[in-house]
């Protein structure tokens, strides 16, 4: 794609972003073409903000919302700061069926039967120390208000770890670190379900569960029957296509499942292959790919020669204020919060945010 061509994209990009309405669920018609759904879009912060609240509202994990926007202090980002929503995604290799969860990604995607939708949620992965299997399993039942009796192994890791003698038993309720809602998987112990941590979602937070925020698991749980099949992936390296262009979403691999393998190469190596699989030809920006994969900042980013930095992209979204307070302490638990009041007039500062394009020749 020329610069011309570029520019006219960036700003077509600019007025879609301008009239962004609140998320209330990531829920994404399939694309017809390419493999990639959602958009860019950005706000700007009031004082009381974090990125966490504002990333637990559009749907993003700690490791989305944080590393797609260096530089901003995710517990004070201040008044006025401009916040990117990476609200875009290259999804996960077919087949596009069932749950498939992408630990690296620390996201789950749902294809439901018959509908030509998919929904995407940020989850919680295993901590360091532990690890899960790579495999395909089977959603074998589900469960409102569980009740979690403490494998041995994880009884043994707290006491060892903290020193702590957690019970063996923990009743169904508020404080039950399975939440509300749990679905049970094929794999011995592993579930999907809620939290009563839900700040540790797309964190590595759990023993190897994955931990969806109450109100994401509130919408999921009803609308997967017992049997839907699960695919656990590990893809840090994401290609994808829209419009013709190549594109780059890139997550910080876990050491887990990959040792002695530059992230580079297999980054290169997933790029070519999957030109060649779709019958791709074009010129790709080599260096810009090494940035991507350097800085792992969970954006999807077109990689052509002649397609924008991530810096530009980002100076040319408008940004809306964020018009919502904090959650506040009644969400700090495994129950569905509340709905959101509007943040006060007086800690709002609607700015113009005023669209330019970077000169290409100084990047």
């Amino acid at each position: 794609m020329k610069q011309k061509q570029w520019g006219i994209w960036l700003l077509s990009a600019a007025l879609t972003a301008l009239g962004v309405t609140m998320a209330e669920a990531s829920v994404f018609p399939l694309p017809e073409h390419g493999n990639i759904v959602g958009t860019l879009h950005a706000v700007t912060t009031h004082r009381e903000d974090t990125l966490l609240d504002i990333g637990r509202f559009y749907d993003l994990g700690y490791n989305q919302v944080t590393k797609a926007n260096p530089g901003v202090n995710p517990w004070l980002p201040g008044q006025a700061s401009k916040v990117v929503i990476p609200a875009q995604y290259i999804l996960p290799p077919k087949p596009w069926t069932g749950i498939v969860v992408d630990i690296p990604a620390r996201r789950i995607y749902f294809f439901p039967n018959n509908d030509h939708v998919v929904y995407t949620y940020p989850v919680g992965v295993f901590l360091p120390g532990w690890k899960e299997n790579l495999t395909t399993t089977r959603i074998i039942a589900k469960f409102k208000m569980p009740a979690w009796n403490v494998p041995k192994n994880i009884h043994a890791w707290f006491k060892q770890k903290f020193h702590m003698n957690i019970p063996w038993y923990w009743p169904p309720g508020p404080e039950n670190p399975m939440g509300e809602l749990a679905m049970e998987t094929g794999l011995s112990g592993i579930f999907i379900h809620g939290t009563y941590h839900p700040w540790g979602v797309g964190m590595r937070s759990s023993q190897g569960c994955f931990q969806m925020y109450p109100g994401n698991v509130a919408q999921l749980f009803p609308m997967v029957p017992v049997g839907t099949p699960v695919r656990i992936i590990d893809m840090p390296n994401l290609v994808g296509v829209h419009d013709g262009e190549i594109y780059l979403q890139s997550y910080k691999p876990m050491d887990s499942y990959h040792k002695g393998v530059p992230d580079l190469q297999r980054a290169v190596m997933q790029i070519k292959k999957f030109m060649n699989e779709n019958h791709i030809e074009q010129a790709i920006d080599w260096s810009k790919v090494r940035r991507i994969v350097g800085e792992h900042n969970t954006v999807a980013l077109p990689i052509g020669v002649h397609s924008p930095s991530y810096q530009t992209l980002a100076a040319a979204l408008p940004a809306k204020p964020y018009a919502y307070a904090p959650y506040g302490p009644s969400a700090n638990g495994a129950a569905v919060p509340p709905p959101l009041k509007l943040a006060k007039p007086s800690d709002q500062e609607h700015l113009h945010v005023h669209v330019s394009f970077p000169d290409r020749k100084a990047e």
